[in-house]
């Protein structure tokens, strides 16, 4: 059985730490990184971040669905969906 995800705590606890400095500036940090990956995915772009992967938003085109509880069909009309391509060096590094 996997291990339960790292918290924000533990994160920001281990981002300290690999920089050498407090938690207060590390939990700055972390959360500049995630405000400008939600503001440039949310206008359009993709952030790709080196070694981990890309992330991008991606338009999902109109189409038709069906309820698994009823087998109802509708059409679902045409949204956004955020999508992670991992990068292969993490990919390597977790199969080896």
């Amino acid at each position: 059985m996997a291990n339960k995800p790292m918290t924000k705590t533990q994160l920001v606890a281990a981002l300290a730490e690999k920089m050498d400095t407090d938690k207060k500036s590390a939990s700055g940090a972390l959360d500049s990184i995630i405000e400008i990956i939600t503001e440039e995915v949310s206008n359009g772009g993709a952030v790709t971040l080196p070694g981990v992967g890309k992330i991008m938003c991606r338009e999902r085109p109109e189409r038709m669905v069906r309820n698994p509880a009823t087998g109802e069909q509708f059409k679902k009309e045409a949204d956004k969906v955020v999508k992670m391509t991992i990068a292969k060096a993490l990919k390597d590094s977790v199969n080896s």
